[in-house]
């Protein structure tokens, strides 16, 4: 068991994780932007690391700081969370080979499951029954015109590598289809640091 956890996350996952932690025995270790200095989980934590920046992607996506905080701390596990690394294969990697317990699936598996198209092809592999949908990464507005042309409306449009809702759009008609690619792909990029879809 770990004796202590750096949780690379923020709000109420991070609240949760310390508060089963502290019941645990195990040590926890916050981590935050600049704009999130006073927030619950920084005030529960047993210690606390500040990353930096304001965003999304200067803070909690910024490989480097949470590595750093990592050795700073001496946690000897992290807890992802949800969304931000918990679906990274290269942080994942990141942490095992520092000889830090990353709590979470192998790399491996995220390698596999990690993005939708990768998940998809794996479960179609396995005979697994899944709605209509891509193998492949959607580049265009047009590829998603015909998919829904061909497949029906309305339709799901996914950030590969997001996950709790975050980069997905629903979209009845064509005439949609642009602004939510669009949106998709910016939401996808600022929580999660790609923007495929």
């Amino acid at each position: 068991m770990p004796r202590k956890i750096l949780i690379a996350n923020r709000g109420e996952i991070a609240v949760r994780v310390i508060r089963t932690a502290r019941e645990m025995g195990i040590a926890t270790v916050a981590v935050y932007s600049e704009l999130d200095r006073n927030a619950l989980h920084v005030r529960l934590a047993d210690e606390a690391y500040a990353l930096g920046g304001e965003t999304a992607a200067q803070s909690y996506l910024n490989t480097e700081a949470i590595l750093d905080a990592i050795r700073k701390s001496g946690a000897d596990a992290v807890h992802p969370g949800y969304g931000f690394f918990s679906e990274n294969a290269d942080f994942a990697k990141a942490i095992t080979e520092m000889g830090v317990a990353f709590i979470g699936p192998p790399p491996a598996a995220i390698i596999e499951m990690g993005d939708k198209v990768s998940s998809r092809k794996a479960a179609l592999r396995g005979g697994a029954p899944i709605v209509p949908g891509t193998t492949e990464f959607v580049n265009s507005a047009e590829e998603i015109i015909a998919f829904g042309k061909e497949n029906g409306w309305p339709v799901a449009i996914k950030a590969a590598f997001g996950g709790g809702g975050r980069g997905m759009k629903v979209v009845k008609d064509a005439a949609s289809v642009q602004e939510a690619m669009d949106s998709a792909k910016r939401e996808s990029k600022a929580f999660f640091g790609r923007d495929e879809i």
